[in-house]
């Protein structure tokens, strides 16, 4: 279905207004290219308009209500995005590329994981601890939302992003200033009419759609409590930076350049087959994609064979079309990056088994498509099995032992998720507890439930989206002295 797309304006303090500079850009379609809209471009002070509506929201009434409140409020919000799921999912579709059944497939796991923050509203408790004080005193700890939150979001996953951002908000009773990524910005603006229409009041969520300028200005802003962050490794080392002038609180999902390893015991139908898709779904667009294939020596032959095949078979094509199942990069910048790595891992050694190539299909010629790439032959210090490149590109490894693999996956700066494949269940046992990596799928890949957590290790980042850990993030502890 085709998408309606929203009113757009800066979203602060409950009213869409233009940016103070009166400037704006312009937002595609990657399938073809097509202009969706125009959005206003926010600047410094237009930051500061929209840190100063959510202080005033959390210093007023949203303050006050009852934690039962704020929870049926969220559960408004998970019936309405079901409620409206299609038209969310065709706006992430057009906004982003990603193929309709790829955004249709999320949004029944997205409505859960609202359904999770509206239960955790009420769960938020501190202790009652048992002290050593040489007089009569009750101690306690009391949780406190930890204030305004900075949320700066991606462009690879915006029902994600905006779902992992603004539900926490509303479970703690923080309040929310949100910058979008410039290259899908209107799954946002769609999603805030929903929040208003659930009764969340003017100013706990405001919206800005802008430039890099924008999000720095947030990271940095001396009244914003907190920043929530999603997106690449060198941008989330320039919001810690940022942070250092109030300390604030940082939550950093980063990048990944995650080890899929396939023992020769495996199920190898099963493993290749989801070897395809951790590595090239979202058009590899996935922080957490398993975009470094292990394989065991014995199993090389086969494994290769059986994820040419499955490869060969993906459907490219516009992402609105039900039957793709690979739709466009995200811009043409991204594809451009993408095409530099191909070339990298031909010049560095790697043999290009298939793909790589800008398809030449009819349909295809003016959209940001890219022919999903596998490299064998592929050495450990490749620039394209050390890289995020964020695109189709599965980089194939062999190794032989156990203890061989388990040191060359965790040879990375990143370390987000992992995958074992494998029927030895000691070997599986050992494999999860010896990687590091924030996830470890077994017999599976990128496997996500709403009370579990999801985050990183080293380079990629801390704090964890997901789970009643993700809350805490947004609380500050306060303890409290009663003597009698």
């Amino acid at each position: 279905m085709s998408p309606t797309l929203p009113a757009t304006g800066l979203l602060i303090d409950g009213v869409l207004v233009e940016a103070a500079a009166g400037e704006r850009f312009e937002t595609r379609n990657p399938a073809d290219g097509s202009m969706l809209a125009t959005l206003p471009r926010a600047r410094d002070v237009d930051v500061d308009r929209a840190v100063a509506a959510a202080r005033r929201a959390l210093d007023g009434p949203w303050s006050r209500l009852r934690p039962v409140e704020r929870q049926r409020l969220i559960l408004r919000l998970a019936d309405l995005v079901e409620r409206d799921a299609a038209q969310l999912a065709a706006l992430d579709t057009a906004d982003m590329g990603a193929p309709i059944r790829h955004t249709t497939g999320a949004m029944p796991l997205l409505v859960a994981l609202l359904r999770f923050y509206a239960g955790q509203a009420t769960a938020l408790s501190g202790e009652t601890i048992a002290n050593s004080l040489p007089m009569e005193v009750a101690t306690q700890t009391v949780l406190e939302p930890v204030g305004v939150v900075g949320a700066i979001i991606p462009w690879n996953g915006p029902m994600w992003a905006l779902v992992w951002k603004i539900g926490p908000v509303l479970a703690t009773g923080c309040t929310l200033v949100m910058k979008t990524s410039e290259d899908a910005p209107l799954t946002a603006l769609r999603f805030a009419e929903l929040v208003h229409e659930a009764g969340v009041p003017p100013g706990v969520i405001n919206i800005l759609s802008g430039h890099g300028d924008a999000g720095a200005a947030l990271a940095a802003h001396p009244d914003v409590d907190k920043i929530s962050f999603t997106g690449s490794v060198e941008t989330g080392q320039s919001i810690v930076r940022a942070s250092a002038g109030n300390l604030k609180r940082l939550t950093l999902e980063l990048g990944g350049k995650s080890p899929n390893i396939i023992f020769a015991d495996a199920d190898l139908d099963a493993a290749a087959d989801t070897a395809v898709m951790a590595a090239f779904a979202n058009c590899g667009q996935i922080c957490s994609a398993g975009s470094r294939l292990f394989v065991q020596r014995a199993a090389l032959p086969g494994v290769l064979e059986r994820i040419r095949a499955r490869t060969m078979a993906l459907r490219l094509g516009h992402g609105a079309n039900p039957e793709t199942e690979l739709g466009p990069l995200a811009s043409g910048r991204q594809r451009d990056r993408v095409r530099r790595f191909v070339a990298l891992g031909l010049e560095q050694g790697a043999t290009l088994l298939q793909g790589g190539d800008t398809p030449t299909v009819p349909g295809l010629r003016d959209g940001w498509f890219l022919e999903p790439a596998i490299f064998a032959d592929v050495g450990d210090e490749m620039a394209i099995a050390t890289d995020e490149i964020f695109g189709p590109v599965l980089s194939v490894l062999t190794f032989d032992t156990e203890a061989e693999v388990t040191m060359r996956a965790n040879r990375s700066r990143y370390g987000l998720g992992a995958a074992v494949w494998t029927r030895d269940l000691g070997r599986a046992m050992r494999m999860s507890r010896a990687l590091k990596a924030g996830s470890v799928w077994i017999n599976s890949y990128n496997l996500l439930d709403p009370a579990v957590p999801f985050g990183g290790y080293r380079m990629s980042g801390y704090g964890r989206e997901n789970g009643a850990a993700q809350l805490r993030d947004y609380m500050s502890i306060k303890s409290v002295y009663t003597a009698w």
